[in-house]
Order: C-alpha cells, then structure tokens, then sequence
C-alpha cells in the first residue's frame, strides 16, 4: 500500500490515472496530454506500474496502459476503513 501512496503522491501520475480511467492509452497519447519529455512519461508510468495501479498489454510495436481497478478498488476500501 506504500508504494501506491507514493505513486498517488505525484499530480502528474494522478493526471494520468484521470486519462485511463476514459480509456486505455499508449506511452503516445498519454506523453502528447503533458508537457514533458517522453523518458519522464515512461518513468511515471513505470512507478504507476510498480505501484499496480495501471497494466499493461503490448498490441504489436505499442504498449497499451490500463488503470488497474482491483488495486483502485483496494485503495478505495482501506480509506473507508480509516473513517470507522
């Protein structure tokens, strides 16, 4: 869960997460939403990826980023349970 937190703490990584929660993207369409070099996209999505809140699938010479709902679905269960 740490490292999810870490990953949340990022504005650009929760940026992204709002662009795969509409649909699933390339390293490409997520790179041409921010102004940042490509090597910084591909570092945030990797600590997306570590963190498990994306997944990927390759579709031939592209990789495709997915949110990864189960882990949202985690992190959305253990905050309710802060409010007891």
């Amino acid at each position: 869960m740490n490292d999810v937190f870490k990953a949340l703490n990022d504005p650009a990584r929760r940026e992204i997460l709002k662009l795969l929660r509409k649909r699933d993207m390339t390293a490409g369409d997520i790179a041409a939403k921010f102004d940042m070099t490509a090597p910084s996209i591909s570092h945030h999505l990797d600590k997306l990826k570590r963190a498990g809140l994306v997944t990927t699938v390759r579709k031939g010479q592209f990789i495709l980023y997915s949110i990864n709902t189960t882990v949202v679905d985690d992190l959305i269960r253990y905050i309710l349970t802060l409010k007891k």
